[in-house]
């Protein structure tokens, strides 16, 4: 059995591994899935990402804040199959202002700084998933599921 502390170290790790999440958004039924530069806080209650407010995922969101976001280490080869490592969070987000903004922005730029020029535009959104569930699978098979507290 595994611990939380350890399932927490895993997602951890991999999140500071990866830079990019496939993010899956809907509006009117239609699923829309994309890629997007992200970071978690430590906590791993937040994961956040940046997008234009002009662009179909922001309107997406704006009508439906329901997001699942997938991280993966996957190499595209066929030992994948028992070695990668991919988590869906699962939450709601929202665009972050004021204060708030600031302090995650900074997070944000830890990771991503070459994105200070993107972020700092004023078209630019700053996204939050308030992520109420992590699903782990490894092995190809193994799911292993944490959930924060509402």
């Amino acid at each position: 059995m595994i611990h939380t502390t350890d399932l927490r170290d895993k997602i951890s790790h991999l999140f500071r591994s990866q830079f990019l999440a496939v993010l899956a958004s809907q509006k009117d039924g239609q699923s829309y899935a994309n890629l997007v530069a992200f970071a978690a806080t430590e906590d791993l209650r937040n994961v956040l990402f940046s997008t234009s407010r002009s662009t179909r995922k922001f309107s997406h969101i704006q009508d439906n804040p329901q997001v699942a976001l997938l991280v993966d280490n996957r190499s595209n080869s066929s030992a994948d199959y028992m070695n990668a490592l991919a988590v869906t969070a699962l939450g709601k987000a929202r665009e972050v202002c004021g204060a708030e903004r600031e302090r995650l922005t900074s997070i944000y730029l830890a990771k991503h700084p070459h994105l200070c020029e993107f972020v700092s535009s004023p078209h630019q959104a700053l996204l939050k998933v308030d992520v109420s569930k992590y699903i782990l699978v490894s092995n190809f098979q193994r799911v292993l599921e944490m959930d924060f507290d509402e």
